[in-house]
């Protein structure tokens, strides 16, 4: 069997919304995809406005006991990733097979910091 090339992808510059349904699409095929420098990935539209929007979803909270969830990721990587997550079908053995071959990383760590980056 052939060895799975993983793909390197560089977030800085991307729209989130674009560079995770192009992710979503590429680890549902089967490809192994890493994304660094999260950090640098745009969202589109006012600032004031997405703001407001995640400061309504972080309100969103269990009543009875908060620590049960749901969990808001702060880290841009994990922003990112739960992004991707929506657009998987997360719940079924595929999709959580698909999310498993999704790496994503604030910065560059060492083993994808000699690798070329798209």
């Amino acid at each position: 069997m052939a060895e799975v090339q993983v793909l390197v992808l560089d977030g800085r510059g991307h729209l989130l919304g674009r560079l995770a349904a192009i992710v979503a699409k590429q680890v549902l095929l089967g490809r192994k995809v890493v994304v660094v420098r999260c950090e640098g990935i745009n969202i589109s539209g006012n600032f004031y406005r997405n703001k407001l929007k995640y400061l309504a979803f972080l309100r969103k909270r269990m009543n009875t006991n908060p620590s049960r969830g749901p969990y808001h990721f702060r880290a841009p990587s994990r922003i990112f990733w739960r992004t991707v997550r929506g657009m998987l079908p997360h719940k079924t053995k595929r999709g959580q097979a698909a999310l498993d071959r999704l790496k994503v990383f604030d910065g560059i760590p060492p083993p994808y910091d000699k690798k070329k980056r798209m």
